[in-house]
């Protein structure tokens, strides 16, 4: 055991003193976090709107102001007729428009059935259906308040609860998978570098003739980054409750808990890439570029994993990632307990005992 903490702290030493590697363990998350929870968000504020109003009423002027009032529009100008509309939108100013016909009230009043054309830029889909569904809603709002006055022989009123995110925020959605996404590309890419630098510098030697097994050596260079990441992970915590407004709404224990067997995981992945290879820039090329990839595409992150063709479905089941993602959703977001993440927390666990077992028996006692 004395020999152990020696080698924990050496590496602790080296870690330590490379302030390229301090920075990469502690500046990248903190980007990462407050990237994507700012700028890369699903929502749509403040998206410019053009209005054509021919029939400048009092019902149509009230739509208007509640477009205004809210978060989601800001209204570039009025425009005089049709003509313009596509001069706008090829300007790219604006996102959509909407068109109130002649008489808008009084088919309102008197026919119940007025009509409002909405034109939308759909060169981006996802941002295009989103302005769309945000107009209707303001629109179905309006017309809601209309019909307390009026006497409607029969009406169905769908009633509407978002769970979890009532707001819609895009950060709920973002910091678990920032979460994933960071952990594991922090602690592969460090560890992954951990023994190849041994290699490279020729201190691997030294290594070898110790009376160390070579569990104990994987274990020394592992636990260093466990703490580093440790305290990584409560830096995104603080940052996500703090900055982000994304409070915890499960246990802490039980996130904190998840997240170190998670970071484990990462840890024996990384171990198992620096002991496969034996140079600094391919360890680091396949930690970045071959965990990148997967844990963007497969781990539900960006794209959901049921719309995926079935290969790619069965091919996200050996992404660490995904089944931690699951798991600070439902733990994080949702307030779920264990009894909700116990599969996953048992196929973590197996993924992390298969690749401590493989880098052990793969793990070289002689470098020739």
């Amino acid at each position: 055991m004395k020999q152990l903490l020696i080698f924990i702290r050496k590496e602790f030493y080296h870690v330590l003193r490379d302030r390229k590697v301090l920075l990469i363990l502690f500046g990248m998350p903190v980007v990462q976090v407050l990237l994507f929870g700012f700028a890369l968000s699903s929502e749509v504020k403040d998206s410019r709107l053009v209005v054509v109003d021919y029939a400048r009423d009092y019902a149509s002027q009230q739509i208007i102001t509640k477009i205004e009032a809210s978060r989601y529009f800001d209204v570039e100008k009025n425009l005089l007729n049709h003509a313009q509309i596509e001069a706008s939108f090829q300007e790219g100013k604006v996102k959509a428009a909407i068109v109130f016909p002649e008489n808008f009230q009084e088919n309102l009043l008197r026919n119940n059935k007025p009509q409002v054309q909405i034109i939308v830029d759909a060169t981006d889909v996802n941002t295009g259906n989103l302005v769309n569904n945000y107009l209707n809603a303001i629109l179905l709002d309006y017309q809601a308040e209309q019909n307390k006055l009026a006497k409607m022989p029969y009406q169905i009123v769908a009633e509407t609860r978002m769970l979890y995110n009532p707001q819609l925020k895009g950060a709920p959605n973002f910091v678990p998978g920032v979460m994933a996404m960071v952990l594991l590309l922090v602690c592969v890419m460090m560890t992954a570098i951990a023994i190849v630098k041994e290699k490279e510098t020729g201190t691997m030697e030294v290594l070898l003739v110790s009376p160390m097994r070579p569990a104990m050596v994987i274990i020394s260079k592992a636990v260093p980054y466990l703490v580093l990441s440790l305290i990584n992970l409560g830096a995104i915590l603080l940052l996500s409750i703090y900055v982000l407004d994304v409070p915890v709404k499960g246990s802490l224990f039980l996130l904190l808990a998840e997240s170190t067997l998670f970071i484990i995981t990462c840890l024996t992945l990384g171990i198992l890439i620096s002991i496969q290879t034996n140079s600094q820039q391919v360890a680091m090329l396949i930690s970045l570029m071959g965990m990148m990839l997967p844990t963007l595409m497969l781990s539900g992150f960006m794209f959901p994993i049921e719309n995926m063709p079935l290969p790619l479905q069965v091919v996200s089941n050996i992404v660490p990632a995904k089944w931690y993602y699951t798991i600070v959703k439902a733990v994080m977001i949702k307030g779920a307990g264990f009894g909700a993440v116990w599969k996953e927390t048992l196929i973590l666990l197996g993924i992390t005992l298969v690749f401590f077992g493989v880098s052990v028996k793969k793990f070289k006692i002689r470098l020739q």
